[in-house]
């Protein structure tokens, strides 16, 4: 893969700079803009040259990396800003709210390199993280007791059958489930297109966090 470029955005220089040089040494990915807290960040915007993915501290002063993922969203900006959220905690308000708000992943800062660096090509090449790893954890989360009748969720054959795809461990993807359903790619993204403005989703992940909250398909039925 060529060389990724890099903005950080985090609150501590040695944090930084300790990131920088773990990414240059994992696969020389290139950091190309820094920024110590999230205002700095967003009053900078646009970019004049953004780069592939930008890796966000969720715990700043004055903006978290949840306001700022928040405030991306308000402005409804034309920029397709590829976020990885680093954390010390991982709770279910965090996760959700991190998708919810367009994160494209999610780390715990204990991470080991070559976990950063799976997040990193995986988020940049397919757009989002393992989704089997989202599964594994939010199947943990026992916060969470809705029961489809109790959500008032009506969904149809069609877009249950799709949702159950997107959910599906073989991480598929969106032309794969076309060809499963026996219909154009078109179909499939008016679909996606459909339970996105219905159930305000933004991202992949929140297909699958929306399926594992009301319990609605496969493997959280």
């Amino acid at each position: 893969m060529d060389s990724i470029t890099i903005g950080i955005i985090d609150d501590h220089q040695i944090v930084r700079q300790g990131l920088k040089e773990l990414l240059h040494k994992i696969n020389n990915y290139q950091v190309v803009y820094e920024f110590d807290n999230g205002e700095d960040f967003i009053e900078a915007l646009p970019l004049a040259s953004p780069p592939d993915i930008y890796i966000l501290d969720y715990s700043m002063p004055n903006m978290t990396g949840i306001e700022v993922l928040m405030e991306l969203e308000r402005r409804r900006v034309d920029e397709d800003y590829k976020i990885l959220l680093l954390t010390q905690h991982f709770d279910e308000y965090i996760i959700d709210a991190a998708y919810g708000y367009g994160a494209r992943g999610f780390l715990n800062k204990n991470c080991t390199a070559q976990e950063l660096k799976f997040a990193i090509e995986s988020i940049v090449t397919t757009g989002y993280t393992n989704v089997t790893d989202i599964l594994k954890r939010v199947k943990k989360f026992e916060k969470i007791t809705l029961e489809r009748k109790e959500a008032n969720v009506v969904l149809s054959d069609k877009e249950l059958e799709f949702l159950k795809l997107v959910c599906d461990e073989r991480e598929l993807t969106y032309e794969q489930m076309s060809e499963i359903m026996g219909m154009s790619l078109k179909s499939i993204d008016f679909y996606r297109s459909t339970l996105f403005e219905r159930f305000d989703i933004r991202s992949k992940i929140g297909l699958v966090l929306f399926s594992f909250k009301y319990r609605l398909t496969e493997p959280f039925i």
